[in-house]
């Protein structure tokens, strides 16, 4: 049971993430040094690590 729990708490860091970025303006986003199609790995490796 833990394991789904901590699946599902994974996905909404994930979701959340994805969310926040897709928010910003391609203006915010190059001021932060990422391009919109970094987003997606960005939010992986926020959610479940850098080493995926």
């Amino acid at each position: 049971m833990a394991g789904i729990q901590e699946s599902r708490a994974r996905n909404a860091v994930y979701r959340q993430t994805v969310r926040e970025l897709n928010a910003l303006t391609a203006r915010d986003l190059a001021d932060l040094g990422i391009h919109r199609s970094m987003i997606s790995r960005i939010a992986r490796e926020a959610a479940y690590g850098a080493a995926q």
